[in-house]
């Protein structure tokens, strides 16, 4: 696949129409003059039928309070750069079919046996660099060393029909780098190895792996993983795609970072899980199909009888485009705080969207969040949201599910875009919130959803994918002291539109659905239906609606 294009597709408005048009799970109808019919929690029936909109300019407003969170943490570490490594010999390995050729200009301290296609290496100096290429359908390469190597893969293909691909028993750094198009696939199980050894994936390793380059890897994790560390994973260039894992495509003990880079990753289980620490994504591209968890940090303090107060399990996203589908699982999880700087993110999961057991910070990003089963976006601790613009959808109507969740903790927005539908929402916290919030009752799928002031100006234009009962938004277009009113149906003309929100163009046409609103307070609430009300909130349920 040709990711650059499939990104540059994606994002233009006519599929993200799609993508919305296909997701959506209406229960709204119209009447049989064509007026709107919207059905309420409490099954009333409003037919309006009132004034039109005329031209409304649409505008782009997003405006950013403070950052919070994890703001300025991207992993950084020089140890982590091949160039600031030394390696001063090379060992070639080529790979035939059932054998593999072997040049070793130090037999002394680095000593490889050979059982067939099956290499073991050990070595007893540093500054190594290992150049492996070839291909075998019975074969491995295994490696103990107690100092950090370079592993370079060039058009390599290994297939194992009893143990890992690769796998590395040494607990330093292995910088790996990708040329050209490699492969490994595992058996679907392992026999051989010692007791007092660890080995649980197509591409094993006790210590750190670092990859990068300009080539490609291709792993099939029969067994259990597809690339697993004991330590942590860094990708900073190259495309890694997970075909299929039985358990996780990337799995690590202490952390994973991504710097870069396209990673393509399907699993029977967690896309990527961090045993037992942190996750941080500063760029490159991500797309995750998963029966459980796209991302998660799932380290859980509160399940532990005496939880390591040195692991934080959080998850920070500084950058990327990211892509996630879970067929079962959540989108993104951490077991502590999570942060969004910035990125692209599309989620389409069955259980929550995001999940945080910290706060969740918002600070930025275009994110759009789906969940068919649960909470679109749901924190144990309480949410802020100070930028970005964030569209959070849960359709399931028959459990008290939301677009946003945060218990009975702070629901905090200062700045950027929300919009949420759901069944319910939690209920920002007036005392602690800077920018004005509207809560009201949802109307039918597939119509443009308008919200313009009385002296004709924008506040929110949006295509509404899904027939809902409850509508958060958020926006510095809504004004202490403005009156608004709501249209739906029309069209708009030159428009330019991200997950159904548009950004530019011209709205006519509307049907003025006769109920309005003076923002008067923080958050002003019309009708919908409140979830948990978040620390300093009035909350409660206001009938009727529109």
């Amino acid at each position: 696949m040709n990711h650059s294009a499939f990104y540059k597709r994606i994002r233009l408005s006519g599929v993200y129409a799609i993508l919305l048009a296909f997701l959506s799970v209406p229960i709204g109808c119209s009447s049989d003059d064509g007026d709107e019919v919207v059905i309420d929690d409490d099954s009333s029936v409003v037919d309006d039928d009132t004034t039109s909109s005329g031209d409304i300019v649409i505008t782009d407003t997003n405006t950013s309070g403070t950052a919070e969170g994890d703001t300025d943490n991207t992993g950084a570490d020089e140890d982590d750069l091949v160039e600031n490594a030394t390696f001063e010999n090379t060992v070639q390995i080529v790979f035939s079919d059932t054998s593999a050729t072997i040049t070793n200009p130090v037999p002394d301290d680095v000593v490889i046996t050979q059982d067939g296609a099956d290499v073991t290496i050990y070595s007893a100096i540093s500054k190594v660099a290992y150049e492996v290429s070839g291909t075998t359908t019975d074969g491995m390469l295994k490696i103990y060393s107690d100092k950090k190597f370079k592993l370079s893969l060039n058009d390599l293909s290994i297939v194992n029909t009893d143990g890992p691909a690769i796998n590395v028993q040494s607990s330093k750094t292995i910088f790996v780098i990708l040329e050209g198009t490699n492969s490994l696939t595992d058996a679907s199980s392992y026999s051989d190895i010692p007791d007092e050894e660890d080995a649980k994936a197509a591409f094993f390793s006790e210590g750190q792996l670092v990859f990068s380059g300009s080539g490609a890897l291709n792993v099939a994790g029969n067994y259990k993983h597809g690339i697993a560390s004991d330590d942590y994973v860094r990708v900073i260039s190259g495309t890694i795609t997970v075909t299929e894992a039985a358990s996780d495509a990337i799995h690590t003990n202490d952390y994973i970072i991504v710097d870069g880079g396209t990673l393509n990753l399907t699993a029977d289980s967690d896309g990527m899980d961090c045993e037992e620490g942190y996750i941080i994504i500063n760029a490159g591209t991500l797309i995750i199909n998963a029966v459980d968890d796209g991302i998660v940090a799932s380290y859980d303090i509160d399940d532990e009888e005496e939880p390591d107060d040195s692991i934080t399990p959080n998850v920070t996203i500084n950058g990327g485009d990211f892509v996630i589908n879970t067929s079962e699982g959540e989108g993104i999880e951490s077991k502590g705080i999570m942060t969004i700087n910035d990125g692209t993110i599309i989620i389409n999961a069955y259980d929550d969207g995001l999940n945080a057991g910290g706060i969740l910070y918002i600070n930025g990003g275009n994110n759009y969040v789906y969940s068919t089963l649960n909470d679109a976006i749901d924190s144990n601790a309480g949410i802020t949201v100070t930028g970005g613009t964030t569209i959070a959808i849960s359709v399931r109507t028959d459990e008290p599910d939301g677009s946003f969740d945060c218990d009975d903790d702070s629901f905090k927005i200062t700045g950027g875009t929300i919009l949420g539908l759901g069944l319910n929402t939690s209920f920002p916290t007036e005392t602690e919130s800077t920018q004005n919030s509207v809560i009201f009752d949802g109307v039918s799928a597939n119509q443009l959803l308008s919200i313009q002031s009385e002296d004709g100006t924008e506040a929110l234009t949006y295509e509404v994918p899904n027939s809902v009962i409850t509508i958060i938004y958020s926006n510095a277009k809504l004004e202490t002291g403005e009156t608004y009113n709501i249209y739906t149906g029309g069209s708009v003309s030159n428009g330019t539109e991200v997950n159904g929100l548009y950004t530019s163009g011209t709205y006519s046409g509307g049907t003025d659905s006769g109920d309005s609103f003076t923002i008067n307070s923080t958050v002003t609430q019309i009708g919908g239906e409140m979830g948990p009300t978040g620390e300093g909130g009035t909350g409660g349920v206001r009938p009727g609606g529109f």
